[in-house]
């Protein structure tokens, strides 16, 4: 069992921004940029291009609902999009708020924020949906 199934399992807490009954967002404790989230099935599957086509097109689906979301609750120019997948074998998808091309540098020093800072990103991200 992956991190993130033991997440969505309530196992592990989380800072949750959205959650339906296939898929599950949550801010990356680790971010490149405030509001730095993680989009992913809930069902189990290492790599993204395993998913089945309607769980795939769903996770996307779910994933543009999040970004838009999220671009509404942290001042961005738009939010980009990364799929490395090689950090943990749960297939996610890496939503990060964006000011310059600069900012998807996942080589970067990370973020450190307070546990008030990022449940206040995770609500007004969730308020917004």
């Amino acid at each position: 069992m992956t991190i993130f199934s033991r997440i969505v399992a309530g196992e592990i807490p989380s800072y949750k921004v959205a959650e339906d009954e296939n898929y599950y967002a949550f801010l990356d404790i680790n971010p490149v940029a405030k509001g730095h989230t993680l989009v992913i099935p809930k069902r189990e599957v290492n790599y993204l291009f395993e998913l089945e086509e309607d769980e795939y097109l769903g996770l996307w689906a779910f994933a543009r609902k999040v970004a838009a979301a999220l671009e509404q609750a942290v001042p961005c120019k738009r939010i980009g999009v990364a799929v490395l997948g090689m950090e943990v074998p749960h297939c996610h998808i890496h939503l990060v708020p964006l000011n310059t091309e600069g900012d998807l540098n996942f080589s970067k020093e990370k973020l450190t924020l307070p546990a008030d800072e990022m449940q206040a990103i995770a609500n007004a991200i969730a308020a917004k949906l």
